[in-house]
């Protein structure tokens, strides 16, 4: 059983970005699907598909690289099952002066920090992306 699927997911993609894989995969869940679209909508990642090969599904993960540096310079699990981190519409994080992004799960779903404060909705700071 695993404690923090969000923070594994992280982990998965920074060791795959470290030696350089073209392609990651792990179990799927909708949070995991949801994450992999706002990076592929940022321009983090390639693509991403799921494949329902047993009850879950794997989730595979095309990683981008620019010359050879990978396009996700880093990532970061903010909240933690431990010690949730919640912001409200106000205080909402800028990662690196606005180069990276925060994705945040609201009562909205999991979007990024530019669309919360365009909705002007708070919630959990999943981690960081830049």
């Amino acid at each position: 059983m695993m404690t923090d699927p969000i923070a594994d997911f992280f982990t998965r993609i920074r060791n795959g970005l470290m030696v350089h894989h073209n392609s990651i995969e792990m179990p799927s869940s909708k949070m995991k699907v949801r994450i992999a679209e706002i990076l592929q909508e940022e321009g983090f990642i390639k693509k991403f598909h799921v494949r329902e090969d047993n009850k879950q599904g794997i989730l595979k993960l095309h990683l981008k690289y620019h010359n050879g540096d990978p396009a996700i310079r880093g990532i970061r699990r903010v909240s933690k099952p431990g010690r949730r981190t919640y912001v409200s519409s106000r205080s909402i994080p800028k990662v690196l002066s606005g180069l990276g992004i925060a994705i945040i799960t609201t009562s909205s779903g999991v979007i990024t920090d530019q669309l919360c404060r365009e909705k002007g909705v708070g919630g959990e700071v999943l981690g960081h992306v830049w």
